[in-house]
Protein backbone atom coordinates (compact mmCIF):
# COMPACT_ATOMS: atom_id res chain seq x y z
CA UNK A 1 0.00 0.00 0.00
CA UNK A 2 1.11 3.32 -0.73
CA UNK A 3 0.22 6.58 1.21
CA UNK A 4 0.14 9.51 -1.21
CA UNK A 5 -0.06 12.98 0.23
CA UNK A 6 -0.49 16.31 -1.83
CA UNK A 7 -2.61 13.62 -4.01
CA UNK A 8 -4.96 16.16 -5.41
CA UNK A 9 -1.76 18.12 -6.40
CA UNK A 10 -0.08 18.15 -9.74
CA UNK A 11 2.74 16.09 -8.26
CA UNK A 12 0.57 13.69 -6.01
CA UNK A 13 -2.16 12.99 -8.26
CA UNK A 14 0.61 12.30 -11.25
CA UNK A 15 2.02 10.01 -9.04
CA UNK A 16 -0.84 8.13 -7.49
CA UNK A 17 -2.46 8.01 -11.28
CA UNK A 18 0.63 5.69 -12.73
CA UNK A 19 1.22 3.64 -9.46
CA UNK A 20 -2.74 2.87 -9.33
CA UNK A 21 -2.15 1.91 -13.77
CA UNK A 22 0.25 -0.55 -12.41
CA UNK A 23 -2.30 -2.90 -10.24
CA UNK A 24 -0.94 -1.45 -6.94
CA UNK A 25 -2.75 -0.06 -4.14
CA UNK A 26 -2.41 3.73 -3.31
CA UNK A 27 -4.46 5.63 -0.31
CA UNK A 28 -4.85 9.35 -1.36
CA UNK A 29 -4.59 11.66 1.09
CA UNK A 30 -5.68 15.23 0.90
CA UNK A 31 -8.12 17.61 2.26
CA UNK A 32 -10.92 17.91 -0.57
CA UNK A 33 -13.24 15.29 -0.67
CA UNK A 34 -14.58 16.45 -4.07
CA UNK A 35 -11.28 16.74 -5.77
CA UNK A 36 -10.35 13.15 -4.51
CA UNK A 37 -13.10 11.98 -6.42
CA UNK A 38 -11.13 10.86 -9.96
CA UNK A 39 -8.20 8.90 -8.00
CA UNK A 40 -11.58 6.91 -5.81
CA UNK A 41 -13.15 6.29 -9.68
CA UNK A 42 -9.77 4.92 -10.44
CA UNK A 43 -9.46 2.90 -7.96
CA UNK A 44 -7.61 4.33 -5.17
CA UNK A 45 -8.61 4.51 -1.53
CA UNK A 46 -9.34 8.77 -0.26
CA UNK A 47 -8.77 9.84 3.32
CA UNK A 48 -9.55 13.38 4.28
CA UNK A 49 -7.50 14.98 6.54
CA UNK A 50 -4.97 18.13 8.13
CA UNK A 51 -1.49 17.44 7.85
CA UNK A 52 -1.43 19.83 10.91
CA UNK A 53 -3.39 16.65 12.65
CA UNK A 54 -0.64 14.31 13.77
CA UNK A 55 -3.11 11.43 14.69
CA UNK A 56 -5.34 11.92 11.36
CA UNK A 57 -1.84 11.28 9.40
CA UNK A 58 -0.53 8.40 11.53
CA UNK A 59 -4.12 6.87 11.03
CA UNK A 60 -3.67 7.81 7.56
CA UNK A 61 -0.35 5.90 7.05
CA UNK A 62 -1.44 2.85 8.95
CA UNK A 63 -1.35 -0.03 6.64
CA UNK A 64 1.33 1.49 4.54
CA UNK A 65 4.69 0.27 3.27
CA UNK A 66 5.72 3.29 1.28
CA UNK A 67 5.00 6.88 1.74
CA UNK A 68 5.30 9.94 -0.62
CA UNK A 69 5.61 12.91 1.86
CA UNK A 70 5.42 17.14 0.77
CA UNK A 71 4.91 19.61 2.86
CA UNK A 72 1.94 21.81 0.99
CA UNK A 73 2.19 25.45 0.62
CA UNK A 74 -0.25 27.91 2.71
CA UNK A 75 0.14 30.67 0.88
CA UNK A 76 -1.87 32.90 3.56
CA UNK A 77 0.14 31.68 6.57
CA UNK A 78 1.34 34.34 8.74
CA UNK A 79 4.27 32.07 10.88
CA UNK A 80 5.14 29.32 7.93
CA UNK A 81 8.48 28.27 9.36
CA UNK A 82 6.12 27.26 13.06
CA UNK A 83 3.40 25.57 10.19
CA UNK A 84 6.33 23.41 8.52
CA UNK A 85 7.65 22.43 11.67
CA UNK A 86 4.55 20.72 12.65
CA UNK A 87 3.78 19.28 9.48
CA UNK A 88 7.86 17.95 10.00
CA UNK A 89 6.99 16.64 13.38
CA UNK A 90 4.15 14.70 12.01
CA UNK A 91 4.78 13.10 9.39
CA UNK A 92 8.29 11.61 11.18
CA UNK A 93 6.05 10.40 14.05
CA UNK A 94 3.43 9.00 11.49
CA UNK A 95 6.47 7.20 9.87
CA UNK A 96 7.92 5.63 13.31
CA UNK A 97 4.28 4.58 14.60
CA UNK A 98 3.34 2.49 11.53
CA UNK A 99 7.08 1.20 10.77
CA UNK A 100 7.26 2.62 7.19
CA UNK A 101 10.12 1.10 5.27
CA UNK A 102 9.98 3.60 2.30
CA UNK A 103 9.86 7.30 2.55
CA UNK A 104 9.73 9.61 -0.72
CA UNK A 105 10.08 13.41 0.24
CA UNK A 106 9.16 16.40 -2.45
CA UNK A 107 12.10 18.82 -1.58
CA UNK A 108 14.10 21.29 -3.53
CA UNK A 109 17.63 22.93 -4.62
CA UNK A 110 18.47 25.02 -1.42
CA UNK A 111 17.39 22.33 1.05
CA UNK A 112 20.99 21.00 1.73
CA UNK A 113 21.73 24.37 3.36
CA UNK A 114 18.87 23.24 6.20
CA UNK A 115 18.56 27.09 7.13
CA UNK A 116 18.86 30.42 5.30
CA UNK A 117 16.83 28.92 1.68
CA UNK A 118 13.49 30.93 2.99
CA UNK A 119 10.56 28.99 2.01
CA UNK A 120 12.32 25.99 1.38
CA UNK A 121 14.21 25.44 5.31
CA UNK A 122 10.88 23.84 6.24
CA UNK A 123 11.67 20.65 3.67
CA UNK A 124 15.46 20.73 5.42
CA UNK A 125 14.34 19.91 8.28
CA UNK A 126 12.17 17.31 7.29
CA UNK A 127 15.26 15.84 5.57
CA UNK A 128 17.27 16.32 8.37
CA UNK A 129 14.97 14.90 10.71
CA UNK A 130 13.99 11.66 8.58
CA UNK A 131 17.74 11.05 8.22
CA UNK A 132 17.93 10.35 11.92
CA UNK A 133 15.65 7.47 11.75
CA UNK A 134 16.64 3.97 11.82
CA UNK A 135 15.41 1.30 9.22
CA UNK A 136 14.15 3.62 7.49
CA UNK A 137 14.39 4.25 3.66
CA UNK A 138 14.37 7.37 2.43
CA UNK A 139 14.77 9.25 -0.67
CA UNK A 140 14.71 13.29 -0.98
CA UNK A 141 14.06 14.28 -4.40
CA UNK A 142 15.06 17.78 -4.20
CA UNK A 143 13.61 19.42 -7.44
CA UNK A 144 14.17 22.86 -9.38
CA UNK A 145 12.23 25.68 -9.75
CA UNK A 146 9.01 24.44 -10.64
CA UNK A 147 8.06 26.24 -14.20
CA UNK A 148 3.93 26.21 -13.13
CA UNK A 149 5.69 28.65 -11.07
CA UNK A 150 5.16 31.09 -14.39
CA UNK A 151 1.59 31.04 -14.06
CA UNK A 152 2.14 33.41 -11.50
CA UNK A 153 3.21 35.90 -13.92
CA UNK A 154 -0.08 35.51 -16.21
CA UNK A 155 -1.48 39.12 -14.10
CA UNK A 156 1.79 40.71 -14.16
CA UNK A 157 1.63 40.49 -18.05
CA UNK A 158 -1.39 41.49 -18.40
CA UNK A 159 -1.68 44.67 -16.05
CA UNK A 160 1.84 45.44 -16.94
CA UNK A 161 3.10 43.88 -19.83
CA UNK A 162 6.50 42.98 -18.29
CA UNK A 163 7.48 39.79 -15.87
CA UNK A 164 9.07 40.15 -12.90
CA UNK A 165 10.79 39.10 -9.57
CA UNK A 166 13.58 39.26 -7.09
CA UNK A 167 15.89 36.40 -9.13
CA UNK A 168 18.61 38.07 -10.95
CA UNK A 169 17.83 38.68 -14.78
CA UNK A 170 21.21 36.56 -15.69
CA UNK A 171 21.37 34.15 -13.21
CA UNK A 172 21.42 30.27 -14.55
CA UNK A 173 19.08 27.97 -12.31
CA UNK A 174 17.16 25.07 -13.22
CA UNK A 175 13.67 24.59 -13.78
CA UNK A 176 11.29 21.77 -14.01
CA UNK A 177 8.14 20.62 -15.13
CA UNK A 178 6.38 19.17 -12.45
CA UNK A 179 5.65 15.89 -14.88
CA UNK A 180 9.04 15.21 -15.13
CA UNK A 181 8.55 15.06 -11.34
CA UNK A 182 6.11 12.66 -11.27
CA UNK A 183 7.12 10.72 -13.75
CA UNK A 184 10.34 10.21 -11.73
CA UNK A 185 9.15 9.68 -8.46
CA UNK A 186 6.46 7.05 -9.57
CA UNK A 187 9.56 5.07 -11.46
CA UNK A 188 11.41 4.89 -7.74
CA UNK A 189 8.56 4.39 -5.62
CA UNK A 190 7.51 1.69 -8.10
CA UNK A 191 11.11 0.13 -7.77
CA UNK A 192 11.68 0.90 -4.56
CA UNK A 193 15.53 0.47 -5.48
CA UNK A 194 16.44 3.31 -3.22
CA UNK A 195 18.31 2.20 -0.10
CA UNK A 196 19.79 4.22 3.19
CA UNK A 197 19.24 7.66 2.91
CA UNK A 198 19.81 9.40 -0.16
CA UNK A 199 19.38 12.61 -2.53
CA UNK A 200 18.23 12.35 -6.00
CA UNK A 201 17.82 16.10 -8.28
CA UNK A 202 15.58 16.45 -10.94
CA UNK A 203 16.26 20.21 -12.43
CA UNK A 204 14.51 19.78 -16.10
CA UNK A 205 16.91 19.77 -19.32
CA UNK A 206 19.27 22.65 -18.71
CA UNK A 207 19.45 25.51 -16.72
CA UNK A 208 18.00 29.02 -17.91
CA UNK A 209 18.03 32.60 -16.68
CA UNK A 210 15.03 34.82 -16.36
CA UNK A 211 15.98 36.83 -19.16
CA UNK A 212 15.46 33.95 -21.53
CA UNK A 213 12.53 32.74 -20.21
CA UNK A 214 10.71 36.47 -20.76
CA UNK A 215 12.01 35.92 -24.54
CA UNK A 216 11.01 32.82 -24.79
CA UNK A 217 7.27 33.35 -23.48
CA UNK A 218 7.45 36.63 -25.34
CA UNK A 219 7.37 34.44 -28.68
CA UNK A 220 4.75 32.23 -27.39
CA UNK A 221 2.41 34.33 -27.04
CA UNK A 222 2.97 36.81 -29.15
CA UNK A 223 4.60 39.76 -27.74
CA UNK A 224 8.50 39.98 -28.79
CA UNK A 225 8.94 42.46 -26.81
CA UNK A 226 8.36 41.21 -23.74
CA UNK A 227 10.86 42.03 -20.49
CA UNK A 228 12.18 40.40 -17.47
CA UNK A 229 12.24 43.25 -14.18
CA UNK A 230 14.94 42.47 -11.57
CA UNK A 231 12.86 43.62 -8.54
CA UNK A 232 14.77 44.73 -5.45
CA UNK A 233 13.14 42.44 -2.70
CA UNK A 234 11.18 44.78 -0.70
CA UNK A 235 9.15 45.63 -3.86
CA UNK A 236 9.44 41.96 -4.77
CA UNK A 237 7.77 41.48 -1.37
CA UNK A 238 5.55 44.35 -1.27
CA UNK A 239 4.11 43.53 -4.91
CA UNK A 240 3.06 40.06 -4.10
CA UNK A 241 1.09 40.92 -0.92
CA UNK A 242 -0.59 43.86 -2.74
CA UNK A 243 -1.90 41.25 -5.62
CA UNK A 244 -3.13 39.22 -2.66
CA UNK A 245 -0.92 36.23 -3.30
CA UNK A 246 0.16 35.69 -0.53
CA UNK A 247 0.88 36.84 3.02
CA UNK A 248 3.59 39.30 4.05
CA UNK A 249 5.33 36.31 6.17
CA UNK A 250 5.13 34.04 2.60
CA UNK A 251 6.24 36.94 0.78
CA UNK A 252 9.47 37.24 3.34
CA UNK A 253 9.97 33.73 2.56
CA UNK A 254 10.54 33.26 -0.88
CA UNK A 255 12.48 36.49 -1.41
CA UNK A 256 14.73 34.72 0.70
CA UNK A 257 14.91 31.50 -1.59
CA UNK A 258 15.45 34.31 -4.29
CA UNK A 259 18.52 35.20 -1.95
CA UNK A 260 19.80 32.07 -1.98
CA UNK A 261 19.81 31.29 -5.57
CA UNK A 262 21.57 35.02 -6.30
CA UNK A 263 23.98 34.41 -3.92
CA UNK A 264 24.63 30.52 -5.68
CA UNK A 265 24.08 29.14 -2.00
CA UNK A 266 21.23 27.63 -3.38
CA UNK A 267 22.81 25.88 -6.15
CA UNK A 268 26.50 24.68 -5.08
CA UNK A 269 25.33 21.11 -4.08
CA UNK A 270 24.74 19.88 -7.42
CA UNK A 271 26.26 18.70 -10.34
CA UNK A 272 24.19 18.43 -13.67
CA UNK A 273 24.42 15.00 -15.36
CA UNK A 274 21.99 12.62 -17.33
CA UNK A 275 20.25 11.21 -14.73
CA UNK A 276 19.07 14.44 -13.51
CA UNK A 277 17.92 16.26 -16.63
CA UNK A 278 14.74 15.60 -17.24
CA UNK A 279 13.03 15.94 -20.17
CA UNK A 280 10.42 18.82 -20.38
CA UNK A 281 12.01 22.07 -21.86
CA UNK A 282 10.71 25.60 -21.33
CA UNK A 283 10.35 25.84 -24.92
CA UNK A 284 7.71 23.29 -24.44
CA UNK A 285 6.13 23.98 -21.18
CA UNK A 286 5.04 27.23 -22.54
CA UNK A 287 2.27 26.26 -24.69
CA UNK A 288 0.62 25.75 -21.93
CA UNK A 289 1.66 29.19 -20.48
CA UNK A 290 0.19 30.28 -23.93
CA UNK A 291 -3.16 28.22 -23.16
CA UNK A 292 -3.54 29.28 -19.80
CA UNK A 293 -3.28 33.29 -21.03
CA UNK A 294 -5.71 32.64 -23.73
CA UNK A 295 -8.39 31.71 -20.49
CA UNK A 296 -6.92 34.28 -18.51
CA UNK A 297 -7.57 36.97 -21.34
CA UNK A 298 -10.90 35.27 -21.82
CA UNK A 299 -11.83 35.74 -17.98
CA UNK A 300 -10.48 39.89 -17.83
Amino acid sequence: MYAITGATGNIGKAIAIEILSKGKKVRAIGRNAEKLKELANKGAETVIGDLYDGTFLQKAFAGCDTVFCMIPPNMQATDFVSDQKRIVTNYVNAVKVNNIRYVMVLSSIGAHLRNGAGIVDGLGLLEERLSELKDVNVINLRCGYFMENLFGQLEMIKHTGVIGSSIKADLRFPMVATRDIAAYAAKCLLSLNFKGNTVDYILGPRDVTYNEVAEIIGKSIGNHDLKYVEFSHQDAENGMVHAGFVSENIARLITGLSEALNSGKALNAHTRNRENSSPTTIEEFVKVFKIKKRLADLHA
